[in-house]
């Protein structure tokens, strides 16, 4: 039994390598902070956080002057590289990553500008991967942000709605990331799959409405849930599939020298 648990567990880690969220963003106050912390236990995704090259920086002294600077500087000229201030967060594998969330705050009615010089450096690398837009502002409205976000991913999938949290709802955004969650439709959305990824050169599969079946060398078929829990099984090279809910599976192909797998989204 403890070997059974240890395979499907490996089985489900093995898909969530394969789809994976980033969740990226800048925090000044520490808002943006705290609503990322509660996503990330939500979806288990990974976490960067954007931060400026010069440290200590007080953006809020004299009315934000150095902030409202750094945002007159890009509204002036938005397609130099010099008109962004300067991070020191990089980033290398972002094409490993099948979703980007972007979590910022707002600066005088636009993306601050550290997220602003991320996404400057690195939204051409996001095109055509679905991209979440989560934004913190006292009470401005986001138009602005949202604006940015698509000028510096041009090529992006921008799930609707985007989440627009006031700085007075932080501490309680539990549930409104929840329903959010749910809005994107973020279960469907992250794993950025057909209907049944992957084949070797001794094992393809298909899936229909009714059954997923296999060819090549196969002695029996398991599907099993996210947690880990076998939902059907069948000797052979079919298994039914349609009394199962919509959802993302972990398929385990029984062959004659091994069990290989593969993940399967069944939709109706």
């Amino acid at each position: 039994m403890k070997r059974l648990i240890l395979a499907v567990t490996l089985m489900v880690a093995a898909v969530s390598l394969q789809a994976r969220t980033l969740i990226v963003y800048y925090s000044f106050t520490n808002h943006v902070e705290t609503i990322v912390n509660d996503l990330q236990e939500q979806t288990g995704a990974d976490v960067l956080r954007v931060e400026p090259t010069e440290e200590n920086l007080d953006y809020a002294a004299n009315n934000y002057a150095i902030g409202s600077a750094l945002i007159a500087a890009i509204r002036n000229n938005p397609n130099d590289a010099a008109s962004y201030p300067s991070i020191k967060t990089t980033i290398d594998n972002l094409a490993d990553y099948d979703m980007i969330i972007v979590a910022t705050p707002l600066w005088w009615s636009n993306m601050a500008a550290p997220m602003q010089t991320f996404l400057f450096n690195y939204g051409d690398q996001m095109a055509g991967k679905p991209i979440g837009l989560i934004v913190s502002s006292a009470s401005s409205g986001i138009s602005g942000v949202v604006s940015d976000a698509k000028r510096l991913i041009p090529e992006g999938n921008f799930l609707e709605p985007n989440l627009w949290i006031r700085s007075s709802q932080t501490s309680n955004s539990h549930s409104l990331v929840a329903s959010w969650l749910e809005d994107i439709d973020y279960a469907n959305n992250s794993t950025a799959i057909a209907d049944v990824l992957g084949e070797t050169s001794r094992v393809s599969l298909s899936l229909s409405q009714e059954a997923l079946r296999v060819t090549g060398d196969v002695n029996a078929i398991s599907l099993y849930n996210m947690a880990g829990a076998r939902v059907a099984h069948a000797s052979g090279d079919r298994i039914e599939t349609s009394s199962l809910l919509p959802g993302v599976y972990v398929a385990a192909v029984d062959t004659r020298t091994d069990t290989q797998t593969f993940k399967v989204k069944i939709s109706r």
